[in-house]
């Protein structure tokens, strides 16, 4: 229970990585806050587990990528707990198209959710944060094609590495006030978003088999590094992407 007392906005916290560490946020102690954009069935589902838990939880619909929506999600939280302690920037939108090929409406929404969500969702909590003298731990969700490309993700793979320079600018910036932030990159992890890509070829099994321990990762093995994260015991790491991929960098350089 090394959250408890504290309240974490979860932004994508209805399905995949989002959910598992809203979850493991409630198991630890926090109240949360459950954003989702279009899922208000499976966020209400992951409120209901979270209320089981005996801790409070609320789903808020926004697009994170809208800055009036962003600053109304926030608001609900603010009004419903009374304050916002953790910021886990995890919403993320992603379909593969060949360059030549992608659009530029499907360029401009992989940049707005992947990145423009980010910056938008970060500036308005730690406003709120150093508005309130409240010394709060921010979490972005990257990616490991922040690190290395991979075809097909010319908005993603460019957004993500977006996120990581922008996790450190926050955390250089932010800190002075208190707020901690870092990040987190996951590699190839069995989400629904990730789905799409090996579901359709039959070919989960050669994704695995790519990964040096042997099996794509769950969301429930980056939790814990997000619980870390938001935890004190983390209160000397700051702008720092932490590397959950089982190994895959390592292979593919």
């Amino acid at each position: 229970m090394q959250l408890i007392n504290r309240v974490a906005l979860v932004t994508g916290g209805s399905r995949g990585i989002g959910r598992a560490i809203a979850l493991a946020l409630a198991q630890e102690g926090a109240d949360v806050a459950v954003n989702f954009h279009r899922a208000e069935a499976e966020a209400e589902q992951v409120v209901g587990k979270i209320r089981e838990m005996g801790r409070k939880a609320v789903a808020v619909q926004a697009d994170v990528a809208i800055l009036e929506d962003v600053q109304r999600m926030v608001a609900a939280t603010v009004d419903e707990f009374g304050r916002i302690d953790i910021l886990v920037n995890n919403s993320g939108w992603v379909k593969a198209t060949p360059f030549l090929e992608m659009s530029l409406e499907e360029w401009d929404r992989g940049i707005a959710v992947n990145l423009r969500g980010v910056f938008l969702c970060g500036q308005a909590v730690a406003r709120f944060m150093v508005q309130n003298g409240i010394r709060g731990k921010i979490i972005n969700i990257g990616s490991v094609l922040g690190f290395t490309p991979l075809p097909g993700r010319a908005h993603y793979g460019p957004a993500k590495a977006g996120v990581h320079s922008l996790t450190k600018i926050m955390a250089h910036e932010l800190g002075p006030y208190g707020i901690v932030v870092n990040g987190i990159a996951p590699g190839t992890v069995d989400t629904d978003m990730m789905a799409q890509f090996y579901e359709p070829a039959g070919n989960k099994e050669v994704f695995a088999e790519s990964i040096p321990v042997g099996h794509i990762g769950l969301p429930e093995e980056i939790a814990p590094i997000a619980v870390l994260l938001a935890s004190d015991q983390a209160s000397f790491i700051a702008g720092t992407m932490i590397l959950v991929d089982g190994g895959m960098l390592a292979c593919l350089h």
